[in-house]
């Protein structure tokens, strides 16, 4: 009961790679129609989600553990909050618990991703280059796997290529230390690919027309 239970009610964020605001709206007007879930500490951190105190949500959550812990949906919902509280590291480790349990779990590959690639590029983050590679390269491990799942969806395309035009920028920085003038073009290469991808899905995106043309100047600006 509890799984069908998440399973529905959460869909909007299992499956769901829109915004925040939009994924909550959605779940709150499911959750009407659903019953509750058996563990209180489960509906206290629905609720905080469906609040936007993602805080609290996962406090609430990581209470639900251990009793939950092999519930692949209570797992990816305290995943998802410790994301957005931007404690990058803690979800990623939560996002692999998910995976474990769920392999074909695509979203949990999308903000396991997604985590990897901000800390790799994060303003406040003193991680030498070396890390910084390793961790842009799991982020575009990971939007493969995801794909692989999901094969039609532009987002997973979209993201893949942020990731890649990051390691173009981290490699193809010269001086830099871990400076590699073939691995940078071909980063930006593959972010070019994506992009052109997801304007296959809706040509008339400025935006993502915009990111082809920067990427192909960075890639040819490369020294």
């Amino acid at each position: 009961m509890k799984r069908r239970f998440l399973s529905n009610q959460w869909k909007a964020v299992k499956l769901g790679l829109a915004s925040t605001a939009l994924a909550l709206f959605t779940l709150a007007a499911q959750a009407q129609d659903q019953s509750q879930h058996s563990n209180p500490n489960v509906r206290l951190g629905q609720k905080a989600l469906l609040d936007g105190d993602f805080k609290s949500a996962a406090t609430h959550l990581q209470k639900a553990l251990p009793s939950e812990a092999n519930d692949p949906d209570v797992q990816y919902l305290l995943g998802y909050s410790q994301f957005h509280n931007g404690e990058y590291t803690k979800a990623i480790e939560t996002f692999k618990k998910v995976i474990a349990l769920d392999p074909k779990h695509t979203s949990a590959y999308y903000y396991k991703a997604k985590a990897s690639n901000n800390m790799a590029v994060g303003a406040a983050n003193k991680l030498a280059n070396g890390a910084k590679e390793q961790l842009l390269k799991t982020a575009i491990e990971d939007y493969s796997k995801a794909i692989a799942i999901t094969a039609n969806d532009a987002k997973l395309y979209q993201n893949r290529a942020i990731a890649y035009r990051d390691l173009g920028i981290l490699t193809g920085t010269s001086g830099a230390a871990n400076y590699d003038k073939a691995k940078a073009a071909d980063a930006y290469n593959k972010a070019v690919s994506d992009y052109e991808k997801v304007l296959t899905y809706d040509a008339s995106r400025k935006d993502i027309q915009t990111e082809v043309k920067k990427a192909k100047v960075y890639r040819d600006n490369l020294k």
